[in-house]
């Protein structure tokens, strides 16, 4: 994989034009179908079409960028997790992408909610979630989001430090209430994934050492709190993970600390939540496991690891977040710009600038994440060119598809579709450069949803003090 140099697209090598998993297309206007949702096809004249709208309806009703989750394809794969896993508790990562409506599909698609934040939860609540079926992460939880957890009946809490816990005692005896709650632990494992997103390793913020004794030390100071009931264990290795291999190796040593937990107190743990990260195709190079496989190879760990301690089956959990929202999700730009660039070695880069970028999209900049990209509003028979998608920002790494093949003939007007955008897209974005965040619409048989609305410039200078005070505000 080709990766952006720290300090900009214009520092990096240029050894050849393209990345090797980067093949020319022959015809230009072909769609790799494991990028997009169930619902999207050329329709006449070539025009990207999602469920049962063109990208030029969708456009005309909502402005460019927009955000599209196809409706079908998002409850078709919150339901192919239900039922692999069957048995098992599979909740929505709400981080990925969450909104009242989304809320909505997941309950209604019987599968639970993980959120990780004090907006999150109040996003879930007020949508009328079943609050017995959320689970409530962060690594920095307030006290107002663990007393709203506990006095909404959150399910389960999953306790990520020494000071949690003593906040969750002295919150649980001041409600009069108790607290259901699952240690998260980091299991020493190195997800094979960006730094930013391997979370299972030693050196990050999440969760209690195994390795150091600091699980354990809580886990038990959880077992004898009053208030406290410790439920089980929690793992995450990363994010845009393609295999089990890791998540062996994490089973193995969490069950080993369930056991540790056993020898101390006499008591089996009865839950297991293995964490989420499982990957999807953003490009012609990844090669993600459906869930069906996932199940089967997880189940088989598990069962493989309990054996080896001694200890029955716990429930077990997981968490696909980007796995049901980002192939469901498309971003529709506009182009505005189109420049060729010499880059050396006698290769030649097609710049296309569209209406987004780095605001709406953080990923290509954040941790060099690759895309890909298609002209949407026609078809073309021009040469394939190798191209750069880059959005408006004042930043030289305002990438936002790093490596595509484009039509030589794209121009400005053109309407470029980003496939596999609805996780970590919008949920992410900023409004830096005063850009305002795009909406996201679901389409279903030919009907737009609003699910977002989209920013003004008016919404973000309200904010500005200095433009709209307000004068029943006191700063602090």
């Amino acid at each position: 994989m080709t990766h952006m140099h720290v300090a900009g697209s214009i520092h990096a090598d240029v050894t050849s034009p393209a990345p090797q998993w980067l093949v020319k297309p022959t015809d230009v206007n072909a769609l790799d179908r494991r990028l997009w949702s169930d619902t999207v096809d050329r329709g006449a004249g070539g025009v990207l079409t999602i469920g049962g709208l063109t990208a030029e309806q969708i456009v005309e009703q909502t402005g460019s960028p927009v955000y599209v989750i196809d409706e079908l394809d998002f409850r078709g794969r919150a339901l192919s997790w239900r039922e692999a896993f069957a048995g098992w508790k599979v909740y929505y990562a709400a981080k990925s992408f969450l909104c009242a409506t989304v809320a909505r599909w997941i309950s209604e698609e019987g599968l639970n909610l993980d959120v990780s934040s004090h907006g999150e939860l109040m996003v879930a609540l007020r949508a009328g979630f079943d609050p017995a079926r959320l689970a409530l992460h962060g690594n920095n939880k307030s006290d107002e989001v663990l007393r709203l957890a506990l006095t909404s009946g959150v399910g389960r809490i999953v306790v990520d430090s020494s000071d949690e816990i003593g906040r969750l005692e002295r919150l649980t005896a001041e409600l009069g209430v108790r607290a259901s709650v699952l240690i998260r632990v980091t299991t020493g494992v190195e997800a094979h994934t960006h730094t930013y997103i391997a979370t299972g390793h030693e050196d990050q913020k999440f969760g209690l050492s195994i390795t150091g004794g600091q699980a354990l030390v809580g886990m038990v100071r959880c077992f004898h709190s009053p208030n406290i009931d410790l439920v089980g264990i929690h793992s995450h290795i990363g994010s845009q993970i393609f295999d089990t291999h890791g998540f062996e190796v994490a089973a193995r040593r969490t069950l080993k600390l369930v056991s540790q937990f056993r020898e101390a107190t006499g008591v089996t743990l009865s839950e297991l939540d293995l964490g989420g990260g499982f990957g999807i195709a953003y490009t012609a190079e990844d090669t993600p496991a459906t869930a069906a496989d996932l199940a089967a190879s997880l189940k088989d760990i598990v069962a493989h690891e309990c054996r080896g301690f001694g200890l029955d089956v716990p429930q077990l959990s997981v968490e696909p977040g980007r796995a049901i929202s980002g192939p469901a999700g498309t971003a529709i730009y506009r182009v505005g710009t189109v420049k060729a660039v010499e880059i050396g070695g006698g290769h030649t880069r097609r710049y296309v600038s569209v209406d987004g970028g780095m605001s709406d999209n953080i990923r290509p900049a954040l941790y060099a994440a690759e895309y890909s990209a298609v002209l949407a509003n026609r078809a073309s028979d021009a040469r394939p060119v190798l191209s750069r998608v880059v959005g408006l920002h004042c930043e030289g790494g305002d990438i936002l598809v790093r490596d595509v093949f484009l039509p030589g003939d794209i121009r400005p007007g053109d309407l470029v579709a980003v496939p596999a955008s609805g996780a970590y897209s919008r949920s992410m974005a900023s409004n830096y450069n005063y850009t305002p965040r795009p909406p996201v619409v679901a389409v279903r048989d030919g009907t737009l949803t609003p699910l977002i609305h989209r920013e003004t410039l008016d919404d973000l200078l309200a904010l500005d003090a200095g433009l709209s005070p307000r004068h029943d505000e006191v700063e602090r």
